[in-house]
């Protein structure tokens, strides 16, 4: 658990610090107001002034996470900026993170069937595709874009929901992925490619790797800022 100091006035960091780390750790599920209160020895009034439900918490993580985890796969791909490689990666080690990890698991199905959060990822998510999926839908509208990605996020919540008793983990990364890029207009050669490509890494360590070089991540951004604050005092 990260160091908390309780003389500190940078309460709403502290707050994003500690969440994050539970989140993470034992499930956006398993962690209530009361206890995040209890380890800053806060009253949950003093976490509600600053955060008026978990989901608006949770939404910061989400936010944190956009970035980071494609920047990394974009190197994981080396395929450079906006690659459908790296786009294909970031729902993989996502579904094999949550085959592995029960919290992680847990933490994206929040983030999934939260209107708050859901609304972030569709929206992010829409802006990533048109750069790595415009040049078959140039015509497309704004309003055209969100609607397909109204459908990818269902198959996207659908993948991290499948348990390994229900579709084997291949089998469901596999069927997202020829879904996904079907609905964008990707032609079959090129879905194979890529597909392949998935299929020829150890995706199950490279969704660990994300996930625990993101909780690292998280660590340092948030002590950081509660440096700078200090400073800034």
């Amino acid at each position: 658990m990260p160091h908390i100091n309780k003389k500190r006035p940078d309460t709403r960091l502290q707050i994003i610090q500690v969440a994050a780390k539970l989140f993470i750790d034992e499930g956006y599920t398993n962690t209530s107001f009361a206890k995040i209160a209890n380890m800053l020895d806060l009253s949950t009034g003093n976490i509600t002034f600053y955060f008026k439900s978990k989901e608006h918490l949770l939404a910061v993580l989400v936010n944190e996470l956009f970035s980071f985890q494609y920047n990394l796969l974009e190197q994981a791909a080396n395929e450079g900026k906006t690659s459908l490689l790296a786009y294909c990666f970031e729902l993989t080690t996502v579904a094999a993170a949550c085959r592995e990890d029960e919290a992680i698991r847990d933490f994206f199905v929040s983030a999934y069937s939260s209107e708050i959060t859901l609304r972030l990822i569709r929206e992010n998510d829409v802006e990533k595709s048109k750069k790595i999926f415009g040049e078959y839908h140039p015509e497309w509208t704004d309003e055209q874009w969100m609607a397909t990605e109204n459908i990818v996020s269902g198959i996207e919540y659908a993948t991290i929901m499948t348990s390994e008793e229900t579709t084997s983990l291949p089998l469901q990364i596999e069927t997202a992925l020829n879904s996904i890029m079907i609905l964008y207009g990707v032609p079959e050669e090129m879905r194979k490619i890529k597909i392949k490509k998935v299929f020829a890494l150890d995706y199950r360590a490279l969704g660990m790797r994300v996930l625990g070089e993101f909780k690292d991540y998280i660590d340092n951004v948030n002590e950081q800022n509660l440096k700078n604050a200090a400073k800034a005092k």
